[in-house]
Formats: structure tokens, C-alpha cells, sequence
């Protein structure tokens, strides 16, 4: 299958951490990776934030072995989409979350205003999964947010208002699962004073079932004036995908316990260079992490979209 990218491996510490960075692998049938989860050693779904799809594909085979379309279940149609940009696994089932974000015209649209659970059962063959919905896509996650009264010190309400363009607008793109089964939601803006904010969300099983969202008192992270892209519990730690606010700047790994006023660790930065990662999950039974790019782009997507083509890195922790 076809590789590219940076230097075959590379060894990348940071303090007490180690992690190495293996070969890019590319897949095809999308260019817009904007969150996965694993489905087991060998199978992974990845959401597009462009289409109201997910597609399952096997590690190292670059076309998808399934495709699941959500467009009945959210509401919407295939070409409409509901920019699905986090994911996170709590036992058998995947929580996803869209950005909650004005379009580029600066509009307002319900459709990008979702929160959702599939299962991820088991299917027959070594190549299958059951990726079905469950419960109800949950709508008023944004409204619960900015009503409630803990977190109104932060500019969540002024920041919705705002282009998407804007510094500040609002922007989901991390999800990850905590030990306790509740939600951490990485968020790209607002950064008040360049600190990365994640809010916890205590009662996703109930919010799926139509339950107003209960959150948690807001984490500020200090990622060195970056936002959360991606985020994944590994272990007993998080990676974090950090990337700038806005569409232009570098990227980073990091490594945090989860626990609030303890600083997050770099642990990879400069061979980020050639990739947009948007998407981070654990590969279960392993140490690796698989993170993949968001390829998109005008002449890219210009492409048939079985033509279109994604970037994977695994990192070795």
C-alpha cells in the first residue's frame, strides 16, 4: 500500500516520556478525517466532517470495509452536513459531537448542533462491525452550556455569536471518555488568555436519551497558546491533539494526567509539519496511538470521493 511522509521513525521525549513516530499510512474514500475511535485491534470508524457519514476501515487496508450513513438519524442529508468533529469510546458504545459552530457564512444551523451515541458491537468476520445509533441526537448541548452558571465567566455565549472566521468563535473538536464514564469536551475556541478550555459533561448516557446536559467546573490547559484538536484517554493519561485557534500555525502532542492545575507535556511538535491531525484514538491492546490528518482542501476535494485521501501516523508511547 502507499506510504508517504516524514522520516521512517523518530524517537520524540519530552522529560521522562518517550514516544517514537512511525510511517504515514493513506487511506482512501475521504479527505476530511475529522474523528475516530477504535473498534478493536484492527478496525477503526472515522467520522468526515464534510458528509453525515462514518466509515469503518481495517488498519492497513486503504479502502473503508463499510459505510454507515447517519443522514436519517440526524435529521439531515448526506450532503448537508453536520460537521462532526469529536468521538470518544466508553465501553460498547461511541459518543460523537459536532462542532456546534456557525457555518462559514457566519449562519446559524441546527444541523451542525449535535450530540450522539452509536453502538460498537461486534459483527461476523474478522472485517465486521455493528455501527448502529442509539438513543436520540441531542440538540441542545450549546444552550445547556451557555445557560449554565458556573461556566458564564467564560465568553461562551459571546463566542457563539461570532463568525466562524472571528477570533474567539465557538468550536467543538475534542471528545474523550473519562475512567467515571463521563465526557471531557476539548474545546477549539474560545482560549481565554491562550489557555485551552475542556468541560466535562457528567451525564452523556442521559443527554442521548434527551436529559439536559450537566456539566462540570471548566479545565483550563496551558498548551503553549494552542487549542484541543483531538483528545483520547490512554491509559491513565490524555494525549492531546493541540493545534492553533485559527486555521493557520503548528501542531503538537500532548501528554495530561486529567487532573486540573497539572500541566499538560509536550511530547511531539516539529514532525507535525507535513500533516493537519485531527483525530486521535488508542489502538486497544497495544502502546500505540493512531492519529489522523485532515487532507482536505479545495483540489482535494474537487476529487471523486472514492479518489480522496486521508493520512494515518501511529505513535509508539
Amino acid at each position: 500500500m502507499n506510504k508517504q511522509g516524514s522520516p521512517a521513525s523518530a524517537s520524540l521525549i519530552a522529560g521522562a516520556l518517550q514516544a517514537t513516530l512511525e510511517d504515514h499510512f493513506v487511506y482512501r474514500g475521504m479527505c476530511d478525517a475529522s474523528a475516530a475511535a477504535a473498534l478493536g485491534e484492527d478496525l477503526f470508524v472515522v467520522a468526515n466532517d464534510e458528509r453525515n457519514q462514518l466509515k469503518i476501515y481495517r488498519r492497513g487496508v486503504a479502502d473503508p470495509v463499510e459505510v454507515v450513513d447517519l443522514s436519517a438519524f440526524l435529521g439531515t442529508n448526506t450532503n448537508k452536513e453536520s460537521d462532526l468533529e469529536g468521538a470518544a469510546a466508553v465501553g460498547e458504545r461511541i459518543y460523537w459531537i459536532s462542532s456546534h459552530g456557525r457555518n462559514r457564512k457566519g449562519e446559524v444551523q441546527e444541523r451542525r448542533h449535535r450530540f450522539f451515541a452509536t453502538g460498537a458491537g461486534k459483527g461476523k468476520g474478522k472485517e465486521k462491525a455493528v455501527v448502529e445509533p442509539v438513543g436520540k441526537a441531542y440538540s441542545g448541548l450549546l444552550d445547556d452550556m451557555i445557560a449554565a452558571e458556573h461556566l458564564q465567566h467564560y465568553p461562551i455565549a459571546q463566542a457563539a455569536g461570532l463568525m466562524p472566521e472571528a477570533d474567539g468563535a465557538f468550536n467543538i473538536e475534542g471528545l474523550a471518555a473519562t475512567p467515571e464514564g463521563a465526557l471531557l469536551i476539548g474545546l477549539r475556541n474560545p482560549a481565554p488568555q491562550g489557555k485551552a478550555l475542556v468541560i466535562p459533561l457528567l451525564n452523556p448516557a442521559q443527554v442521548i436519551e434527551g436529559t439536559r446536559a450537566v456539566f462540570g467546573e471548566a479545565i483550563e490547559l496551558d498548551l503553549g497558546g494552542m487549542a484541543i484538536r483531538s483528545m483520547e484517554l490512554v491509559g491513565l493519561a490524555y494525549m492531546i491533539v493541540a493545534g492553533p485557534p485559527a486555521d493557520r500555525g503548528g501542531f503538537a502532542l500532548y501528554r495530561w494526567s486529567g487532573k486540573a492545575g497539572e500541566a499538560p507535556q509536550q511530547l511531539v511538535h516539529e514532525h507535525f509539519d507535513e500533516v493537519r491531525p485531527e483525530a486521535l484514538f488508542a489502538i486497544p491492546g497495544t502502546r500505540k496511538v493512531q492519529i489522523l490528518s485532515d487532507d482536505g482542501g479545495s483540489h482535494v476535494k474537487a476529487l471523486e470521493e472514492e479518489e480522496q485521501t486521508f493520512r494515518s501516523i501511529t505513535v509508539v508511547l
